[in-house]
């Protein structure tokens, strides 16, 4: 029951993250969507809201790059099609309002925020690494998948902030047109 109330608290921190990010995150929200008495957060996350960000930013990592694996094609142009898809609907959420979770928590709300930015950096790099994987497995040299795996992912991150301040989706079509071009001379 305790790590039912833990992961619940971990998902509805994942929210808060992107629909309000760090500063915005409260215990109070996370609570009511949660379910959880007031007493489970401090038991859960005795170092308090940054720990409970840090391990929502990782959870949501780890489903994503999970996610990410699955994205398998016979070619790196259709690995990188495959990511578009994907990241598609990211890009229609953020024009709307959402923000990704894990970048919120790049932006400390104080000067604690170290772990934080370790738990982004972890997350990012854990989808790079992915990404690679999945094109040097449909044929692109280590170091060209490596430098395409963290285009795809600074495409995703950026247009998502840029969406966001758009409220629409075509700074994302923009940057997938031009991502696209260098797949296809791959």
């Amino acid at each position: 029951m305790a790590r039912e109330t833990r992961s619940r608290m971990v998902d509805a921190a994942v929210d808060a993250l992107r629909e309000r990010g760090l500063q915005g995150m409260s215990f109070t929200d996370v609570l009511a969507q949660s379910g959880a008495a007031r007493g489970a957060i401090y038991h859960h996350f005795p170092r308090g809201k940054n720990q409970l960000a840090a391990e929502a930013a990782l959870q949501h990592g780890r489903e994503v790059r999970d996610r990410l694996a699955e994205l398998r094609a016979a070619d790196p142009k259709g690995v990188a099609l495959a990511f578009v898809d994907f990241a598609r609907p990211v890009a229609l959420a953020a024009a709307r309002g959402a923000g990704c979770a894990v970048a919120a928590v790049t932006v400390p709300a104080n000067e604690d925020g170290g772990d934080l930015c370790r738990a982004a950096a972890e997350t990012f790099a854990s989808w790079t690494e992915q990404l690679a994987r999945n094109l040097r497995e449909a044929g692109l040299p280590a170091a060209d998948a490596e430098d395409k795996a963290a285009l795809l992912i600074a495409l995703l991150e950026g247009a998502q902030v840029l969406c966001r301040a758009s409220g629409n989706t075509e700074p994302f079509e923009r940057a997938v047109r031009t991502a696209m071009t260098l797949f296809a001379a791959a």
